[in-house]
């Protein structure tokens, strides 16, 4: 049996021989697999900057993916074989260790809940200058917020699903404050109010593809760098401290950049179908910011105070990653160009916004 094509294509060697690999059933796995762990080992041994590699974040976003399901079309009982497992912990185990040479370390504050939350706070707090919503807000076109969505379709088309993945490694007060999260992410049992439904159906109203992956061709590796490392946390036990600061930092980041995202869709004559989405976040996250600080990350740093850098840490390395992938988009749309990296072509996929200009040009 050969499986599907997957919507998205090899970024190097790493990608195309795994790609090619999972084409195929485990049964052969000795032959599609020939060579790979040689050619893993020199690659990873070769690069000097892995959240910005193709090969290597497009490698595990797919190897992540065997657990999520929804990413390629594979033979089930590749998720846990040897060689998948064994490739996925020696691309995190760089990915890891890179990633704690880069975030910068800030001073740790007393390991109890009021002290985390306020330390985060002031981690996440609003700074002035240029930002990718405030140009959304006051400057972007159609096109800009339609590579947005491209650009935010990777992590949020599986919203809150890396940090489903943190709820059994946690216990009591702590367990419970991500299940409240989680509850309001996946629509209160809701599927049409799941916040990965809404924000399929905006992208639907641009006339974009939801499938999982479908324009990953499209996204820079930072971009997949940033939900591989949600993952990343997620996946494994002893980063349970990381993906609770990941998220509470990045819940504390969402709420005033979704109100000026809502109010740049508004002014570009969009409705609700397309807003929706982000108003959504803007109540929402207000709550979440202070359960995700307070009772997730704090709670967890008063019950395992052991945990405290690594809180820190998370939450630091949500603020450094997805601010550089910002910075990275908005000097590209500053420049006039293409924050994507396959720009879509002239006329390609219209969408509402083609029909609002020709009604204005008459």
């Amino acid at each position: 049996m050969r499986y599907a094509e997957p919507p998205f294509q090899a970024r190097g060697p790493v990608s195309e021989q795994l790609l090619a690999a999972l084409g195929a059933p485990t049964s052969e796995s000795e032959e599609t697999l020939a060579g790979f762990d040689e050619r893993l080992a020199h690659a990873l041994s070769h690069v000097n900057d892995i959240l910005r590699d193709d090969d290597l974040q497009v490698s595990l976003l797919v190897l992540h993916g065997l657990h999520y399901g929804s990413v390629v079309d594979a033979d089930e009982e590749w998720e846990w074989h040897p060689v998948m497992v064994a490739a996925r912990v020696a691309i995190e185990r760089e990915f890891e260790r890179q990633l704690r040479e880069v975030v910068p370390e800030v001073p740790l504050p007393k390991p109890e809940a009021e002290a985390v939350a306020s330390a985060l706070f002031e981690l996440t707090k609003p700074t002035p200058g240029p930002s990718l919503a405030r140009f959304i807000a006051k400057r972007a076109t159609a096109e800009h917020v339609r590579e947005y969505l491209v650009l935010r379709s990777v992590y949020t088309l599986k919203e809150a699903d890396a940090q489903t993945w943190t709820i059994p490694r946690l216990n009591g007060r702590v367990k419970a404050a991500l299940v409240e999260i989680q509850t309001d992410e996946y629509g209160g049992g809701r599927e049409e109010r799941m916040h990965s439904s809404i924000f399929a159906k905006a992208m639907r109203e641009f006339g974009l593809d939801d499938t999982y992956a479908a324009h990953l061709d499209s996204v820079p590796a930072l971009i997949i760098a940033s939900f591989n490392m949600m993952s990343m946390f997620g996946l494994n036990r002893r980063l349970r401290g990381a993906s609770a600061g990941h998220y509470a930092a990045y819940e504390m980041t969402s709420s005033l950049p979704n109100r000026m995202i809502g109010d740049g869709i508004r002014r570009l004559g969009f409705g609700e179908a397309v807003s929706d989405y982000f108003d959504e976040h803007v109540e929402a996250d207000a709550v979440h910011e202070q359960i995700a600080g307070r009772d997730l990350a704090g709670g967890l740093a008063e019950q395992e105070p052991q945990l405290l850098a690594d809180i820190v840490f998370g939450a630091n390395a949500s603020v450094c990653i997805d601010g550089w992938g910002a910075e990275e988009a908005l000097e590209a749309w500053i420049a006039d160009r293409s924050a994507l990296r396959q720009p879509f072509a002239v006329g390609e996929q219209s969408h509402p916004a083609d029909a609002l200009e020709m009604e204005g040009a008459k």
